[in-house]
């Protein structure tokens, strides 16, 4: 597959025309103020955007991962910002709900999640839990009457000051590491659930990241994600989805940082004639844009095995295109940059922001040094 179907070209072009029109001339203003994008991601609610693999039956589009890669490119092209919170809700809130939630679960929250009337966030990362992900400090403790208390804190959650429903992460049994997690599926107005301050980020400054805390949080026993002791496979898989969603961002950013520097290289004149008759320029344009279209096409194939084509390889799929277009995203942003000059150092040009959002790329949602432990243990065992 070299062309993408008829279909997916029109989404392509609906999440272009979208991004461009409605999300471009405002992202700048929403970076420097830290503006949550609320009538963005209202907007991208109304068009299907946030339950893009929802099946209808639940008030989905009904679409395929390829789909989703590829409209989420197109938004993140505009705002990486906008683009992660449409990113979690699909990938990281709906996905495990659809995938592990019983039928109930299904019923009570993916129309509200694909529909935008709730926004979902994830809560796996803890101070001591990051890339050591069962090492889940947070502790659920069974209740005599059914279901369980939960009480912890979860750093770096996105969306998670906007978001009504959480999917976290808890122990059992700490001292078991990831044999004990168990997933809930938590809602933000139950007593014991707790936002913290908005975090100040180097960059995504308009999405909305916090600490959640849960302070003997009860969870009835119907919100049990999949089974008991099952939440580390659950939220292994989930992540699988969640770094192609980062993928399909990073693709963005890198997109927009090479087409910026190809226009300056165009329009600036120094000695005479446009920069990019200077040979040092060309090479790194050369790179920027061989890097960008492996990448795209890495992630391409990973949304295609995800979907079915491959199962067995697409969980290593997932991470080699998370690897490569998190590194091309920030390759492309330093190399724009520096084609742009002193003027890519002042936060009057779009390409300062490309850099500063860029960087979060190779560390959310796995490093990129977990990444190749991935790729490298489906090959070496």
């Amino acid at each position: 597959m070299f062309d993408l179907p008829d279909d997916i070209q029109e989404i392509q072009g609906l999440a272009r025309d979208f991004a461009r029109k409605e999300i471009l001339p405002g992202a700048a203003a929403r970076d420097h103020g830290h503006i949550f994008p609320k009538e963005q991601v209202r907007q991208l609610a109304e068009m299907g955007f946030l339950g893009m693999f929802v099946p209808e039956q639940y008030g989905g589009a009904g679409l395929s991962t390829l789909a989703y890669v590829v409209a989420l490119e197109e938004i993140c092209y505009a705002d990486a910002s906008v683009g992660v919170t449409m990113s979690v809700n699909n990938s990281l809130a709906c996905w495990p709900i659809l995938a592990f939630g019983t039928e109930a679960q299904k019923q009570k929250y993916l129309p509200d999640l694909a529909s935008g009337r709730k926004l979902g966030c994830y809560a796996l990362t803890e101070p001591d839990a990051g890339s050591d992900a069962g090492a889940q400090r947070t502790k659920a403790t069974p209740q005599p009457g059914g279901g369980w208390a939960l009480d912890g804190n979860k750093i770096w959650i996105t969306n998670a000051p906007y978001a009504q429903v959480a999917i976290v992460y808890a122990n059992l049994a700490p001292e078991e590491r990831h044999r004990g997690v168990c997933a809930f599926i938590a809602e933000s107005d139950w007593s014991g659930f707790k936002v913290g301050k908005p975090e100040d980020k180097l960059g995504i400054t308009s999405s909305a990241t916090s600490e959640l805390s849960f302070e003997d949080m009860r969870v009835p026993a119907e919100n049990l994600l999949g089974e008991e002791r099952q939440g580390f496979k659950i939220a292994m898989a989930t992540l699988d989805g969640g770094r192609i969603g980062i993928a399909a961002q990073s693709l963005g950013i890198a997109q927009r940082a090479f087409d910026l520097a190809v226009a300056h290289a165009k329009s600036r004149i120094a000695f005479g004639k446009p920069i990019g008759a200077n040979q040092a320029i060309q090479w790194m344009i050369a790179d920027m844009a061989t890097r960008i279209e492996s990448a795209r096409l890495l992630t391409w194939r990973a949304a295609v095995y995800k979907d079915g084509a491959d199962k067995a390889r697409a969980s290593h799929m997932c991470s080699m295109a998370k690897l490569a277009a998190s590194e091309t995203a920030n390759f492309c942003a330093d190399r724009s940059l520096q084609i742009h000059g002193g003027y890519g150092f002042s936060k009057e040009y779009e390409v300062e922001r490309l850099f500063r959002d860029a960087r979060i790329t190779t560390l959310y949602e796995g490093t990129s040094e977990i990444q190749r432990i991935v790729i490298s243990r489906a090959y070496l065992g």
